[in-house]
């Protein structure tokens, strides 16, 4: 097992340093991310307000239609006094049901017909959140912040193509047990909103409740090699394995391979 030992205070002042060097590598002091009230975007935006200046981060909300706790959002942007703007993602997301004819009532004769999936649908939300904020970062000239967690990305949970899709990721070393603990060492945050159950704001579910085990599980699955129950590690592993394609570029089939 890992002698492992979780300096919060070094992590939270090392990743602001760190948010300091790659904007005066790449050239930029402006930061654009989505807001969704959970505890990663909370701690991510303090993290670059801390490390570039709110009045240089931009906050963006993407609610889906209806969002319960948009208003954690609003409150995370007025604590940080981060530029903050709304976009309601649902007409797009509609549009699109709409143009996919997921009922298969109007394709064209020939044409094969797209049947629904809850997955799929649920998945379109981040990649239309991305495509919006990939837009207003490049129309106001800054970089895009990831928001993702280790924990998240180590299981797959997480969506290609959306909040997998960043300039640079802020948390991506961090597993969520540690993210909440270094939120908790940053004064200008509301400790409610660093302690918030995780959930996906989509299905209704936890993301516990989504992926079968604990975020604790698998912070010590990462951290120690095993969280202590035989078949919660098989569960994390495989959903690892099975989820290795979100973490690495695409593949490039090479024609002159030898078959192995």
């Amino acid at each position: 097992m890992s002698n492992y030992a979780f300096n919060a205070e070094a992590a939270r002042d090392g990743l602001v340093a760190a948010i300091r060097r790659i904007a005066a590598q790449q050239g930029f002091d402006r930061v654009v991310l989505g807001i969704s009230g959970g505890k990663d975007s909370t701690v991510t935006a303090a993290l670059c307000a801390r490390a570039l200046g709110a009045d240089h981060v931009w906050g963006v909300m993407l609610p889906d239609g209806e969002q319960k706790d948009i208003a954690d959002s609003r409150r995370v942007c007025e604590v940080l006094g981060i530029r903050s703007r709304t976009i309601n993602i649902g007409a797009m997301h509609e549009a699109l049901r709409n143009v996919t004819d997921q009922l298969g009532e109007t394709a064209a004769e020939g044409e094969f017909s797209i049947p629904y999936s809850r997955e799929s649908d649920i998945n379109v939300g981040p990649r239309l959140r991305m495509t919006t904020l990939r837009y207003i970062t490049q129309a106001i000239g800054a970089r895009l912040a990831g928001t993702g967690n280790l924990s998240e990305a180590t299981v797959g949970y997480c969506t290609k193509d959306g909040d997998t899709s960043c300039d640079f990721s802020v948390l991506g070393a961090l597993t969520s047990v540690e993210v909440v603990q270094m939120g908790l060492t940053m004064e200008e945050l509301p400790r409610d909103l660093v302690v918030k159950t995780p959930t996906d704001g989509l299905s209704g579910k936890s993301d516990e409740e989504r992926l079968g085990v604990s975020y604790q599980d698998i912070h010590a699955y990462i951290r120690q090699g095993s969280c202590g129950n035989p078949d919660t590690d098989a569960i994390i592993r495989g959903k690892e394995r099975a989820s290795m394609h979100k973490r690495r570029m695409p593949v490039i089939l090479d024609p002159f391979a030898d078959e192995e």
